[in-house]
């Protein structure tokens, strides 16, 4: 683990002593959130320009969309753990990290709709180049979580494997590591329990959830560009990724164990809640994304199997008494995400079928007038539709070639012996029809 990735000497000024030094700690998760943003930016422009979409808007609509996600993924965390919060410099800290990924997805899509709406551009198109940016900030920014330690995962079973162990175990650490802090968040939850005493120099080994979301960051990136090569309507990316992430969210929630994350009622048997919901993935997939395999036979396999984790979870979590079991309310983000999921689901359903009627039209980007001259992609369409018009010997901007003038005296000859032809040509009608 490492919290503070490396500290920049500063000269202090509280201090009489002239040449005492002190330092400004670099954090490791705002490092990689930084990170994340460098590389959305490119990933996300090079998207747009391929797609035809103005380059300069949604460089414009990329800032908007990143500080708007900030915000709201921060507001998310304070109002789901109020009590962590006393003043307004409490809620600016953000150092140990402090956002939540669904509040910056739907701060991001609000932030993103209200500039576009001013642009007169439609969200979906820049929806789709947008998402494979939040899949690599996933990954990204999961690994600054990991290297300061927050969301972890539940204790380990003994039978777990030596390196995820290993992986899953994170350190007490001294005051002078980051002040007000004795440990890793782990230790530090773990100590507070009462499952080790403050001697013991780690935690117990938990999940490694960091590591678990960033590797479905990776995943669903290429899940995206993978898509992006079928897409036959616009919004496909996008639902493609609400409804992916829905799911692996709502699945790592379920081994997460930082006290950070908030419940929505209602609350019901483990055995029935998890399932149940699981289910509505299913059925969602059944009905959707399914569509994007083209064989028929693979596509029925894919649907049933799509049941199977719901069945086994309700073999798996079968309580011995039926007469009490334990109660659970699904997680802030396990209700976003299933909801999200969903809503996704049917959304996909409905553009699938218009684009199988209008294929065209569903993947018809509408930009306004004065943005088409901006678009790469309708610059080249100009050039390609001009280039058969012109003549390659000259240049495009020459004027076109003019007919030269014959001489005046030939010009006359030629209209008197023109005349003399049709005078004969009168006389010879008359004789026939006289005849």
């Amino acid at each position: 683990m490492h919290p503070i990735l490396f500290r920049i000497p500063l000269p202090s000024w509280n201090f009489p002593v002239v040449g005492q030094m002190s330092s400004l700690p670099i954090y490791s998760y705002g490092v990689m959130l930084g990170l994340s943003f460098v590389v959305g930016w490119y990933l996300t422009l090079a998207l747009a320009e391929r797609d035809g979409l103005p380059r300069e808007t949604m460089a414009n609509n990329y800032v908007i969309t990143a500080v708007c996600a900030v915000v709201a993924a921060r507001l998310l965390y304070v109002v789901t753990n109020l009590e962590e919060f006393g003043s307004l410099g409490d809620i600016l800290s953000m150092r140990s990290g402090g956002l939540v990924a669904y509040g910056g997805f739907l701060g991001g899509f609000l932030g993103s709709w209200s500039y576009l709406r001013l642009k007169r551009i439609r969200l979906l198109p820049w929806a789709d180049v947008a998402v494979p940016s939040l899949a690599s900030g996933l990954m990204i920014t999961r690994i600054g979580c990991y290297l300061f330690g927050c969301d972890y995962g539940g204790t380990l079973t003994a039978e777990a494997p030596a390196w995820l162990k290993s992986l899953g175990t994170f350190p007490r650490w001294d005051e002078a590591t980051l002040p007000g802090s004795s440990g890793s968040p782990a230790w530090v939850r773990h100590q507070e329990l009462g499952l080790i005493d403050a001697s013991t120099t780690s935690s117990l080994p938990v999940h490694p959830t960091q590591i678990y979301e960033s590797l479905l960051g990776l995943s669903l990136l290429v899940l995206l560009l993978w898509a992006r090569r079928r897409q036959s309507f616009r919004g496909q990316i996008f639902l493609l990724f609400t409804f992916a992430y829905g799911v692996g969210r709502f699945l790592l929630e379920m081994v997460r164990d930082d006290p950070e994350r908030g419940t929505v009622p209602p609350s019901l048997p483990e055995h029935i809640l998890l399932p149940l919901c699981l289910a509505l993935f299913a059925g969602g997939y059944a009905i959707s994304v399914s569509r994007l395999i083209d064989s028929e036979r693979a596509r029925r396999i894919s649907q049933a199997l799509a049941f199977l984790p719901a069945l086994a979870l309700v073999i798996a979590l079968r309580p011995e008494n039926f007469a009490g079991p334990a109660l659970m309310a699904l997680s802030t983000s396990q209700f976003i995400g299933l909801a999200s999921g969903v809503a996704a689901c049917g959304a996909y359903f409905v553009f699938d079928r218009a684009a199988l009627a209008h294929p065209e039209t569903a993947m018809s980007l509408d930009l306004p007038s004065d943005l088409v001259e901006e678009s790469p992609e309708s610059n080249s369409k100009r050039k390609s539709e001009a280039a058969p018009n012109s003549d390659p010997e000259t240049d495009a901007g020459s004027d076109p070639p003019r007919a030269e003038p014959e001489d005046d005296e030939d010009d006359g000859v030629g209209r008197a012996e023109a005349d003399d032809e049709e005078a004969a040509g009168s006389d010879d009608e008359e004789a026939a029809r006289d005849s």
